[in-house]
């Protein structure tokens, strides 16, 4: 018993890790705290007659009647031309609870992909913490010896478990435009088609992947994988943008309730800059100058630029070594995913404040204002809470996952084509950034031109 226990010790440790994290994030609710805090707006109607009740209160209303009655008699002058109710005005800010988060739709599928993917993020890092690729006496043993098949095969569901929650979001009818849908799927289209290039080395010289090894059917797979995050990522990458627009205060509203705090702002910012830094790793031109081709791996140094020393010829011949060059790659690719889930809240708290600035220009936009489409979007916001949060939570935790999938050694897992997979998982992670950043920077772009606005 002692030496079965010795020989599947990894295997062990993973399954108990597996079932503490599972049991610990379900019973402690931490999907829920993930998100506990954030501020909702609701109109007066929707809370009851009575607007005393805990936890509610006024985020933005008319000013108080603390003017004299001759001042709101010279004010509004044209009274008795029309009637305007007060209370149709006022918007109340709620923080969200446990109860609010349940009630909302798409919250069961929020917990399920965060528990998954949670819990396939750890037990990745506990193989790498474990050392199982360090060499030693596992070299020749089995999946289950040496504990691969657990993180391999969480990892795989929790992608899985993202991917389908996207999908699923991304058709439901009342969360977007019908146009924005149509976009989507003319985006896929055109993904694909991209893919097939990338897959095919058409594009070889600009990008840094070789499918040479790779079969005809498993490229027709991976190009259709990649139209499917295309299409997949527009609406959520369309989210991001309003979020960081709003969060940095580029309209310039002059409403503190709106934009985000100075270290928010510092998150978001780091974040797309980091996005885009990593996107553009995998360009040839920026790795040529960034890699040099002739330095020795083994030895500490690179070799001095035997020529003349023309700027031309810098390229390729200072920067770093390729190994160190594909490390800095992957932890490029592991910090954008991380720093895209700490910018989640912030995000999130974004997307809920578009609904009270649209609320509050429809308010300001004439004398008698028309608050439906408003109270109908404050609404809407508030009820797709979580299919938001699914949105923002799902592309990095498949880039964590990808890159995690990558790191594992092929040859210990013992599969024949898990080294193709490997190399696979790579390039979908990138993918995941490349379209985020793409998508992203594009809306930006439109918004500082006045060709798009958020309202």
């Amino acid at each position: 018993m002692p030496s079965l226990i010795q020989t599947y010790k990894n295997l062990i440790i993973q399954t108990a890790l597996s079932l503490t994290l599972t049991l610990i994030l379900t019973f402690l609710k931490i999907p829920i705290l993930f998100l506990q805090g954030l501020h909702t707006y609701i109109h007066p109607e929707n809370v009851g007659q009575n607007n005393n009740n805990h936890g509610i209160r006024a985020a933005i209303r008319r000013p108080s009647t603390s003017e004299s009655a001759a001042d709101l008699k010279r004010r509004h002058k044209s009274k008795d031309k029309f009637e305007f109710d007060e209370n149709n005005a006022q918007i109340f800010r709620l923080k969200l609870d446990e109860g609010h988060l349940q009630s909302r739709l798409y919250f069961n599928d929020y917990r399920y992909c965060f528990v998954c993917s949670f819990v396939g993020v750890s037990s990745l890092l506990l193989y790498r913490f474990l050392g199982v690729d360090g060499g030693g006496d596992d070299d020749d043993s089995g999946v289950l010896a040496n504990g691969s098949l657990i993180p391999v095969s969480l990892a795989i569901v929790g992608s899985c478990e993202a991917f389908i929650s996207l999908v699923k979001v991304s058709f439901e009818k009342s969360a977007s435009k019908r146009s924005e849908k149509q976009l989507s799927l003319i985006f896929g289209a055109l993904g694909f088609v991209f893919g097939l290039i990338i897959c095919f080395g058409v594009v070889q010289s600009v990008l840094d992947f070789d499918f040479g090894s790779v079969s005809v059917t498993v490229r027709f797979f991976v190009a259709a994988f990649m139209g499917c995050i295309v299409g997949l990522l527009y609406m959520p990458a369309c989210k991001t943008a309003r979020s960081f627009w709003l969060g940095t205060d580029q309209l310039r509203c002059n409403l503190g309730i709106i934009y985000c705090g100075w270290f928010a702002r510092m998150i978001l910012f780091g974040n797309y800059l980091l996005v885009v830094f990593t996107a553009l790793l995998w360009i040839n031109p920026l790795a040529d100058f960034l890699v040099n081709k002739h330095i020795d791996d083994d030895s500490n140094g690179a070799k001095a630029i035997t020529s003349s020393g023309y700027a031309e010829q810098l390229v390729g011949n200072v920067g770093l070594s390729p190994a160190d060059f594909s490390k800095l790659r992957l932890w490029c690719l592991l910090l954008s995913g991380l720093t895209q889930i700490v910018a989640l809240r912030s995000n999130l708290q974004m997307y809920l404040n578009e609904a009270l600035l649209s609320w509050y220009q429809r308010l300001h936009a004439s004398k008698v204002p028309d608050l439906d489409f408003s109270r109908a979007k404050v609404f809407l916001h508030n009820h797709h809470l979580c299919l938001a949060a699914l949105q923002f939570f799902a592309p990095p935790i498949l880039v964590l996952l990808f890159v995690g999938l990558h790191c594992i050694d092929g040859k210990r897992f013992l599969v024949p084509f898990y080294n193709v997979f490997q190399e696979l998982s790579l390039f979908m992670a990138w993918s995941v950034v490349f379209v985020s950043a793409v998508f992203t920077s594009a809306n930006l772009v439109l918004y500082r031109c006045g060709i798009m606005y958020v309202s």
